[in-house]
């Protein structure tokens, strides 16, 4: 990924910037040229018998006065340009960035974890933006002031040009050192942001466990390690920079000082005069200014690449999860042929050789103990993951030769923890079906037992719900979880143990209205309670990544063990022949 398909598109205001700055510099250039006829002819009368000249004065400085006038436009143009450019590109680039994060797989969120993506699409291409503004107008501008400024001083005297240039390699040279040991640092300074970054996101939004398992000192102490690594690269920095500035500095008054020692002599000899003199200084502190505008110039450059870097990096990963060409509509016939799967980077399988065939309209419960592999059963049925082996069909098509948009925008998913954003409530519910009538988000929210919470609120559907859903409950959150995916009147819906928080009277109900609402979706629910799964067609039992067993909640009674002894655990002996409608 090349930074110039970015920049290729504001190439003209790029040469705009550049014209203006030439401009600019120009006059600065010509301004101490100006000034030494002022002192030489004006005020000490050089050719004129030593009488000043007013009119010379007046005329010169009228000049000078234009060329600042103008070089001023120039400069302000040159920043209009320099900076709509950058800024435009800087959008750009953050916005393709989203979209290639937004098609991201599972994994490869995994593998760049959430805080390194914030620092890249915030902090990162903020750098970017800044290196391109100092780019375009920094390059131009110190290399005009640099080799402009030794131009003119040989051109009024060489004895002062070659002081200057007998200097510069030292200059150059303090320079490289300083670059060369900073480059790796400011690449060590955005990892480290990425870690802080990654507890900040973390913290906030795990308080409430941190607040309740009284741990805030231990996060203060992780974060202050942190921030403490990150303050050291900064100050290291910061160090290396202040050797390099007086250093400069030091060359350039030595520069400055054997120009006055020169210049003496040579005043004395008649060989030139105090206002050439003068203009050598000009120019010597012009070129002083270049080089300090360099500094800084390459240490945003420097900064500004390892942030590419880290920016081409999201830019240049491609999608792991190919689309297919398969759109048609589902009817939602579900056969998991031979799966297994383990997670990338591990070789540990989580599922091992599930077979099974769902129909369409049916409803199927999956348990087992935590770790079996339900959530990961279901979630390679929209293809959130792809299998290891074997094969996942939806109406006998493999869910890898579906359109990714199509199959999932047909298959409605409630999870256990339920995200929310800070919308108002109405809204989050319509995220399920976006154009979705206020009738439709309210029959939704009715058959997911929230409709009695909403209307309590001070707006009703028009309620914001706060960062993360703080302002509600989990059982709140999770009936909201629910209506979003009940909005969609999908052929399949999946409930990831999406009930958990709820209780039993309130899960009754809501699968009461579910089989009201949507009697043709295939239903596959996750869950640990027995009351959840007992009024489904099927169960199937997953122990250690393997279907134990499969049928009736009458018929893992009669004949599987271990879902007895789940029941015994769970509802006792009375309720084991309440049948169905004891939940």
């Amino acid at each position: 990924m090349s930074m110039w398909k970015y920049v290729k598109k504001y190439i003209l205001l790029a040469l705009l910037a550049a014209t203006f700055m030439v401009g600019e510099v120009s006059m600065d250039l010509i301004q101490p040229t100006l000034m030494s006829r002022i002192v030489d002819e004006g005020v000490l009368g050089a050719g004129n018998g030593s009488a000043g000249n007013i009119e010379v004065i007046l005329r010169l400085g009228l000049q000078m006065i234009a060329l600042v006038i103008f070089g001023g436009l120039c400069g302000s143009m040159n920043n209009l340009c320099t900076q709509t450019a950058s800024q435009s590109i800087g959008n750009d680039i953050r916005k393709d960035c989203f979209r290639r994060i937004m098609a991201f797989s599972f994994p490869q969120m995994d593998r760049f974890g959430t805080g390194s993506l914030v620092t890249r699409v915030t902090n990162d291409i903020t750098q970017v933006q800044t290196f391109l503004s100092l780019f375009v107008r920094g390059m131009i501008r110190t290399g005009m002031l640099t080799f402009g400024s030794m131009a003119f001083m040989l051109r009024l005297n060489p004895a002062f040009g070659r002081i200057v240039i007998a200097a510069f390699p030292l200059i150059v040279a303090v320079l490289a050192f300083c670059l060369l040991r900073s480059g790796p640092m400011f690449e060590r300074l955005q990892v480290q942001l990425d870690g802080i970054n990654a507890i900040m996101q973390e913290d906030i939004s795990g308080i409430r466990v941190i607040k309740a398992c009284v741990r805030e000192l231990y996060e203060k102490a992780r974060f202050g390690k942190a921030n403490d690594a990150l303050t050291g690269t900064q100050l290291s920095m910061l160090t290396l920079f202040a050797f390099m500035n007086p250093t400069v500095n030091m060359l350039m008054n030595v520069v400055v000082a054997l120009i006055l020692l020169t210049g003496s002599q040579l005043v004395q000899a008649g060989v030139t005069t105090p206002g050439v003199i003068m203009a050598s200084i000009t120019y010597t502190t012009q070129l002083l200014s270049g080089i300090l505008m360099l500094v800084m110039l390459f240490q945003n450059i420097s900064r500004g690449v390892a942030s590419w870097k880290r920016v081409r990096e999201v830019l240049g990963s491609e999608p792991e999860l190919r689309d297919g060409a398969h759109t048609e509509s589902l009817r939602g016939r579900i056969e998991l042929r031979d799966v297994s799967f383990a997670y990338p980077g591990s070789e540990k399988r989580v599922l091992e050789h599930i077979s099974l065939t769902i129909e369409p309209g049916e409803t199927v419960a999956v348990m087992g103990a935590t770790g079996c592999g339900k959530s990961t059963l279901v979630r390679l049925i929209p293809r959130l993951y792809d299998v290891t082996e074997g094969a996942v069909l939806v109406d006998g098509v493999d869910v890898r030769e579906y359109d990714q948009r199509a199959l999932r925008g047909q298959i409605a998913i409630a999870l256990q923890k339920s995200e929310l954003f800070t919308e108002s409530i109405g809204e989050n519910i319509a995220w399920g079906r976006p154009g979705a009538q206020r009738e439709e988000i309210e029959q939704a929210a009715a058959a997911a037992q929230a409709e009695e919470f909403i209307l309590r609120t001070p707006d009703g559907y028009d309620t914001p719900v706060a960062e993360r859903g703080m302002s509600l409950s989990g059982g709140q959150k999770q009936r909201l979880s629910i209506a979003r995916a009940l909005v969609r009147r999908a052929p399949v819906l999946i409930l990831d143990d999406a009930t958990s928080a709820l209780d039993l009277a309130t899960e009754a109900r809501l699968y009461d209205a579910l089989a009201r609402l949507a009697p043709d979706s295939t239903k596959i629910v996750v869950a640990q309670r027995i009351a959840t799964v007992r009024r489904a067609d099927r169960i199937v039992l997953l122990e250690n990544g393997r279907i134990a067993a499969c049928g009736s909640h009458e018929q893992l009674l009669a004949g599987c063990a271990a879902y007895r002894e789940i029941v015994d655990s769970q509802m006792g002996e009375e309720e084991q022949h309440d049948g169905p409608q004891a939940c």
